[in-house]
């Protein structure tokens, strides 16, 4: 018995698969621990970039070559002229947009599941070409409409309508041109959403539960697209807060507008600490309501 137990055990053939074993845990431990170096550099690599030139503006702003630091350009953020009224136009038109953009995309976004598969790809091709026109394309094309409704509308019953899409306190020429360019993103966004839905599934049950059509896709469907609603009403928000080419052109006056107007005019640290302010309460807005979406979401889910 010793004989056969020691010809089964030999002390230099069992270390060989413990060794090899001991190798290879080795080897996917740093395999394992490459990727996670790899993340971190990219994080670290991306914070700089991105909150780098955040504090350089903020240095800007307290940085007084007489006084030293300073927070005096913050102080002055609720005097400084004209913000109110420029912030006031952008929120107005980010609303309005948000509304128009909502208005336009879920009934076709819900018809075409519904009813029309074949029709997304086009709906998706004609809501796509925003992003082949540059922005100052699209500025032109408007300007020269304006300019031959000026020439041609002025002795017809259209000129008071011509006037008052272009009046400065809420343009709603801006309003379009905001809709036209917002609708890639919300189409993307709103499309995404529904086709992670089993729509069929939910309104046959909302009908089976004697609920009409309408109702089933306003009680049932919309709830269920309440993530996708909130995703494309901030990346709107943004866009309409961040714009600067259209309305510049065009000649009226919203946030980022103002902002660029006001470093011109000598008041840098200033409009670059509204810029700040602004930026960090945008920040804390698109949070908030990205977490209140996230906590209703997780909350209509069946347990």
């Amino acid at each position: 018995m010793a004989g056969v137990s020691s010809a089964l055990y030999d002390p230099t053939t069992a270390a060989e698969p413990t060794t090899g074993r001991g190798r290879s845990r080795g080897k996917a431990r740093r395999d394992a621990g490459r990727p996670r170096l790899g993340r971190t550099a990219i994080l670290l690599i991306s914070g700089l970039y991105f909150v780098g030139p955040l504090v350089g503006s903020f240095v800007f702003t307290v940085d007084d070559p007489v006084k030293g630091f300073t927070l005096s350009a913050y102080s002055q953020i609720f005097s400084v002229s004209g913000l109110w009224p420029a912030l006031r136009l952008s929120l107005l038109l980010a609303a309005a947009t948000i509304a128009l953009v909502f208005l336009l995309l879920i009934p076709t976004v819900i018809a075409v599941r519904l009813g029309s598969p074949r029709l997304r790809s086009v709906v998706e091709f004609v809501c796509m070409l925003p992003l082949v026109v540059p922005a100052i394309a699209l500025t032109s094309g408007i300007n020269i409409l304006l300019r031959w409704g000026t020439d041609n509308l002025a002795s017809t019953p259209f000129w008071d309508t011509l006037v008052f899409i272009q009046n400065s306190s809420f343009p709603i020429v801006l309003l379009l041109a905001y809709v036209v360019m917002a609708l890639p993103l919300a189409f993307r966004t709103l499309d995404s959403g529904m086709r992670a839905l089993d729509v069929r599934t939910l309104l046959e049950a909302a009908q089976n539960n004697g609920a009409g059509r309408l109702r089933a896709i306003v009680l049932v469907i919309l709830p269920n697209l309440r993530g996708a609603m909130l995703n494309a009403g901030m990346l709107t928000l943004a866009l309409v807060l961040g714009e600067f080419t259209v309305s510049s052109i065009l000649g009226y006056n919203p946030f980022a507008v103002w902002i660029v107007d006001g470093n011109s005019a000598g008041d840098g640290p200033v409009t670059t600490a509204v810029s700040l302010v602004s930026m960090v309460l945008t920040w804390v807005l698109l949070l908030v309501l990205s977490f209140s979406g996230g906590r209703r979401t997780s909350a209509a889910k069946p347990s």
